[in-house]
């Protein structure tokens, strides 16, 4: 039986029209309320899924607390501690009883997290001694070689420290060996090359499987087909591949699981005229035997 949770790295408050690409701010207003700065409140969520296949199973990291203060002030981080260190101790682990790292790609506000806090005079150091690194080829091809128009989304340090420890897994399949079938990827370039999209397949115990969605839905007002965010490589090709995984997430039953909705961890997917959008969003996950 596998237990999935809902685990919180540190959170964040970015500009609000960034985050919603061309989308009025009339409209985004709406779903998320700006404060005097414009900025809106962001979540940094992972998911923690217990013996999956036979395994403890890390999906992202968040931003954790990496930054120095002036660049976490920069970048709107809110709290100084390792807040998903706390979150992992809440459910009675550590960051060395996890067994796999599932990264959708490596942006600091989803690989951050894999660091220790700041400490002045101490360079980064990579936590999770004991775990796998599972990364897209092509997303750790673009961390190691940025495009100048998102290279300050990406952490210098962090790719030699994970080729160094001998642990990173580069994958371009829908399986990897360290799973196996309990998880299946799926792939999208337009956030950022190689977005790995990971599901937690159903079972015949579970027949809803859960999609970690990552930033191409970072939450339940991304459901809607044309929004997207000013961050995006390839807005129009995003909302293309949007359109085919909640398609077949629909198809399916799956569930998507929100990484930056400050309110809601996971939703189900609803269409209607061929609208989609996000039916029943929930705050909290419940335990998942499978």
């Amino acid at each position: 039986m596998s237990i999935l949770h809902a685990v919180m790295s540190n959170s964040q408050r970015l500009d609000g029209g960034a985050m919603f690409g061309n989308v009025p701010r009339a409209v985004w207003s709406t779903w998320l309320t700006p404060d005097a700065q414009h900025r809106v409140a962001l979540a940094c969520r992972c998911l923690l899924a217990q013996n999956l296949n036979g395994k403890n199973v890390l999906f992202e990291t968040g931003i954790g607390a990496f930054f120095e203060p002036k660049l976490r002030t920069r970048f709107g981080v809110v709290e100084a501690e390792h807040r998903l260190l706390d979150s992992l101790a809440g459910i009675g682990l550590t960051d060395s009883d996890v067994d796999v790292v599932v990264l959708s790609h490596l942006h600091f506000d989803h690989a951050g997290g894999l660091m220790a806090a700041w400490q002045p005079e101490k360079k980064l150091e990579l936590l999770f001694p004991n775990a796998q690194f599972i990364v897209s080829k092509a997303a750790w091809a673009r961390a190691c070689n940025p495009h100048p128009r998102d290279r300050a989304s990406f952490i210098p340090e962090l790719q030699p420290l994970l080729e160094n420890s001998g642990r990173l897994v580069l994958v371009n399949g829908p399986h990897c060996e360290a799973l196996g079938k309990s998880v299946c990827f799926h792939y999208s370039d337009g956030h950022t090359p190689g977005l790995l999209l990971a599901e937690i397949c159903a079972t015949q115990a579970n027949p809803k499987g859960m999609l970690f969605c990552a930033d191409l839905i970072p939450g339940a007002a991304w459901v809607h087909l044309p929004v997207t965010m000013g961050y995006d490589r390839y807005p129009e090709l995003l909302i293309d591949e949007k359109s085919r995984i909640l398609s077949d997430m629909l198809a399916r039953g799956t569930q998507l699981f929100f990484t930056h909705d400050p309110a809601y961890a996971c939703a189900d997917v609803a269409e209607s005229g061929g609208k989609f959008s996000a039916h029943n969003p929930r705050m909290e996950l419940c335990a998942a035997p499978q």
